[in-house]
């Protein structure tokens, strides 16, 4: 069942929102606030939750605070992976979450949190272990990132690409699972932190994966689930057969669904990341996609 909708994912972060065009994210509010409304029309006892950030910003959350974006949610989240991109310690994740709990009284999840492979699967068996210690009991929400490896022939969703270096290719190890589905070595340790942890695991369309991970998720014992749904997605032909085979296939878990990415033909530019031309377009779409998977 759907317990949470996300709106939007990672708005600080250039690689989700073009805020060139949204340089203090005015849009971006306003969009959020007409999103917020709308699902809360169509069932008012879900959990709104403004989009994960990263950077971790108490500066970005007080700029929501002060265009009111926050009476209109119901938690706030944040992003962190210290061991791959950001320039803190994992040591510190206590901190970061004192940080966004200093400026909002509203709670905070963790609706991504992972440790690549990248250098060596020994990496992934640490940060993993070390991230529960310091987080759980810490955070309402906790959604490991994530169950797969995304594949090599699939790409990254960032702004530049193979330019950002090890950056870049670092997305490509976060799994738990490998590319064939083979287990790494973090596996067996993740199994003693849940229910605690959840995962955080985005599908693409008509993503081969769907079963098997939903078998993957209840063999583990995994009982809260983070995905997304595309409104990017939903200009596609077929596109609600897919959306209906998704959710189906994830009802068994309480799942947390992130509406994000604007179609090209809606944006402000013809980007996915781009503010769309019309706010009210994106809470349409929040509002349909709530009244047909979580009323």
């Amino acid at each position: 069942m759907i317990e949470a909708v996300m709106l939007w994912n990672e708005p600080n972060n250039l690689s989700h929102w073009d805020f060139e065009v949204d340089r203090d994210w005015l849009l971006f509010g306003a969009m959020v606030k007409a999103a917020a409304n709308a699902v809360k029309a169509e069932n008012p006892r879900l959990t709104r939750v403004l989009g994960g950030i990263s950077p971790i910003d108490p500066n970005f959350i007080r700029n929501m605070d002060r265009q009111c974006v926050l009476h209109h949610v119901d938690a706030v989240a944040v992003h962190g992976f210290p061991l791959d991109w950001n320039h803190w310690t994992i040591h510190e994740w206590p901190d970061k979450l004192a940080e966004i709990r200093a400026v909002t009284e509203l709670p905070v999840w963790i609706s991504e949190v992972g440790v690549s492979t990248f250098g060596a699967e020994e990496v992934q068996e640490f940060g993993l272990s070390r991230t529960a210690e310091l987080l759980i009991g810490r955070a309402p929400r906790i959604h490991w990132y994530s169950l797969y490896d995304l594949p090599r022939a699939w790409p990254a969703t960032t702004r530049h690409r193979e330019a950002e270096g090890s950056s870049y290719y670092r997305h490509f190890y976060m799994g738990l699972l490998r590319e064939d589905g083979s287990p790494k070595l973090a596996l067996p340790r993740f199994r003693r932190y849940v229910p605690a942890l959840g995962i955080c695991q985005w599908f693409h369309f008509e993503d081969h994966r769907l079963e098997d991970a939903a078998r993957w998720l209840k063999d583990l014992g995994v009982q809260y689930l983070r995905t997304g749904l595309s409104w990017a997605d939903s200009t596609r032909p077929n596109a609600e057969r897919w959306f209906d085979r998704q959710m189906s296939a994830l009802e068994d878990f309480h799942v947390t669904v992130t509406y994000c990415f604007t179609p090209e033909e809606s944006g402000v530019r013809p980007h996915h990341t781009s503010p769309p031309q019309r706010g009210e377009e994106f809470a349409e779409f929040c509002a349909r996609m709530t009244r047909r998977y979580a009323c």
